[in-house]
């Protein structure tokens, strides 16, 4: 019990301390995992080395991703490409289904790519769809954020699903059937959360370029095909990494499938997007690559969300490492609650810790010897199951998430924007998740 308190205390610490005294979220975040360590009674060198390992796997995992994809974004947007870009997309679409086509691009590219890397990437091109359509950066920013969160969950081959359904014997065919359905009906309620509460609040999506600014910058832009290639080219290649991986081996063992698996590393496809953006310039400036240059200034962007999301990552890791997680999961096995088992582990130890994948093997693990006691042992019922951890593993992504940070910092929202508008939407997204998985199991087993 003591474990739970001091939880709920750190993450009350978070939240007051960040949206009523202002404090800057690197330092309650940190604060908050010193203040869970030693009340949990963690051995002070282990406490330190969680911190250290929190803070350096974090960075070492997005740093790179965030510095580079910040670059493109920055070419991208004083080129005028990324106007191009938004020019184009309108006049297919038009203006009013720009939060609608941020949800479907998200889920769409969060089957391959994880969350951090997709919005980083897409980010760019959703504060210029945006702008040109007139609406709030929240809006569309919760849209495509919720949009990847929901199939990097639910849909093979995304490394969380796959995982679970290994541990628990599914069947990804069947899990298939069960989970695209499932996340359609979450993906609008995703869409309908972004358009009538996200967009009460308004974060301008460009303070600082006026509408002359744009007309001068779409003057001297690349063409949309050519603005286009520095953000699909990573997706694309993060996707080939990603088919390289199958079980299956599509590509087989040999140099083919190295290279594929080399170029798909997110770090390298991102890296090669920022190379691709360096042509979109009319006329490349050795000025651009300055330190008060164009690059100079994506550094300056990209540092603060880095440190942020670092300190996020050691938060979540002091939380793992202090064996909370697995004693909840533990606990809470007793209950006997049907398919809101594996729901509720999943979820307790998604917010206890921060990372889906995590949760949801963990959880996994934590269910598998259940399942003939919960009636879930057959194909139908363990794809159920896995559908349910994974409903569980988007459930309240808060301030020990990395991806809470990323979305927030780099949309120009307050923490307290984010915890009213992620965390609680993406808490409600799990709960009407978990019931349809909860419906399906009462009309097919």
């Amino acid at each position: 019990m003591l474990p739970l308190i001091l939880l709920l205390l750190a993450v009350a610490f978070i939240v007051v301390a960040t949206t009523r005294f202002g404090l800057h979220p690197f330092l309650a975040l940190l604060a908050a995992a010193f203040i869970f360590g030693l009340g949990s009674g963690m051995p002070l060198p282990e406490l330190v080395a969680s911190l250290k390992e929190g803070f350096g796997g974090t960075i070492g995992n997005v740093g790179i991703i965030i510095i580079a994809g910040t670059i493109i974004g920055i070419f991208l947007e004083r080129s005028g490409g990324a106007y191009a870009i938004a020019e184009a997309i309108l006049k297919r679409i038009g203006h009013h289904r720009v939060p609608a086509s941020m949800s479907v691009i998200g889920y769409i590219t969060s089957v391959p790519v994880f969350g951090d890397s997709g919005f980083v990437i897409l980010a760019p091109l959703n504060r210029a769809l945006t702008r040109r359509a007139g609406l709030s950066l929240a809006t569309t920013a919760t849209a495509l954020s919720l949009g990847l969160m929901v199939a990097h969950t639910l849909i093979p081959p995304t490394p969380g699903p796959i995982a679970t359904a290994q541990v628990l014997a599914a069947d990804l065919g069947l899990v298939a059937t069960v989970a695209v359905p499932v996340s359609l009906v979450v993906l609008a309620f995703s869409w309908w959360w972004a358009t009538r509460v996200a967009s009460r609040l308004h974060i301008d999506p460009a303070p600082d370029i006026s509408e002359d600014d744009i007309a001068r910058r779409l003057a001297q832009a690349p063409s949309a095909a050519r603005a286009f290639v520095p953000v699909l080219a990573p997706l694309f290649l993060i996707m080939l990494g990603s088919v390289s991986s199958l079980p299956a081996r599509p590509f087989g063992e040999g140099v083919a499938a190295s290279l594929a698996q080399f170029i798909g590393d997110p770090v390298v496809a991102v890296l090669l997007g920022m190379l691709m953006a360096f042509t979109l310039p009319r006329k490349l400036d050795r000025q651009m690559f300055a330190q008060s240059g164009w690059v100079g200034h994506a550094m300056l962007a990209a540092a603060i969300i880095i440190l942020i999301t670092g300190a996020g990552g050691a938060f979540g890791r002091v939380l793992q490492n202090s064996g909370f997680a697995q004693a909840l999961g533990d606990a809470m096995s007793s209950w006997g609650l049907g398919l809101w088992l594996p729901f509720a582990i999943s979820a307790a130890i998604r917010a206890a810790q921060g990372s889906a994948t995590v949760a949801m093997i963990t959880a996994a693990g934590i269910v598998a010897p259940l399942l003939p006691a919960l009636g879930l042992d057959s194909d139908l019922g363990r794809a159920l199951a896995v559908v349910a951890i994974g409903s569980g593993g988007f459930f309240a992504s808060h301030a020990n998430d990395s991806f809470f940070w990323v979305v927030t910092q780099m949309s120009g929202m307050t923490p307290g924007q984010g915890y009213r508008l992620l965390t609680l939407g993406s808490s409600l997204m799990a709960v009407l998740s978990g019931a349809l998985v909860w419906a399906a199991g009462l009309l097919l087993l």
